[in-house]
């Protein structure tokens, strides 16, 4: 297994947040005839736990207050990034397509929706241990509410765990990296950000 590829979407729109965390897309991830129970067992050893399992979702959204990891166990599905049904389309649109096995791991702010999925599309959702329940933005809001939840997800922590390959797995030290800051553990493994 390689490491995750990465798409940063680190402008926001008038509509969505996104985030200075890239998108990162893990290639054939899952065992082969990934079931749920076994994509639950792979992932939430690595305190990614599920919150549900999910079809085909043609809405624009985003979640302000948790990170997500999608894990398709069935069929493949496009997915549009970083922006909402009130923002403009052009040429730069970021689109990401995924199939049995693969996994994606969103940042909280990042907007994403299926354009098209295969009918037996099925995906577990998993969200880092002690995450909030998610909450469902729709993109749609004016430029002080999208502000608000910008400043919730950039609050959101960066998770101790890899949800693929576990602690010390790539996720945390890229996303670190990509906040540009200087960042150091305390407790048991949780990252704290550190004022230059």
């Amino acid at each position: 297994m390689s490491s995750p590829e990465t798409y940063f979407l680190p402008r926001p729109t008038s509509h969505v947040p996104n985030s200075p965390l890239p998108v990162l897309v893990y290639r054939s991830a899952l065992p082969l005839n990934p079931t749920p129970e076994a994509t639950c067992g792979l992932i939430e050893p690595n305190n990614w736990l599920k919150g549900g399992v999910f079809k085909h979702y043609p809405a624009h959204h985003f979640h302000s207050v948790t990170h997500e990891c999608y894990a398709v166990f069935k069929g493949h599905s496009r997915l549009l990034l970083g922006r909402g049904p009130l923002d403009p389309g052009t040429e730069n649109d970021l689109l990401v397509d995924l199939k049995e096995g693969d996994a994606i791991v969103l940042p909280a702010g990042v907007a994403h929706c299926s354009l098209e999925s295969s009918d037996d599309y099925e995906y577990v959702g998993l969200y880092p241990k002690g995450s909030p329940p998610w909450d469902n933005n729709f993109c749609k809001a004016g430029e002080e509410e999208t502000k608000e939840k910008a400043e919730n997800a950039m609050d959101v922590p960066v998770p101790d765990s890899d949800p693929i390959f576990g602690v010390g797995g790539p996720l945390v030290e890229i996303w670190i990296k990509a906040m540009g800051r200087a960042w150091k553990p305390y407790g048991t493994q949780r990252l704290t950000q550190v004022e230059a």
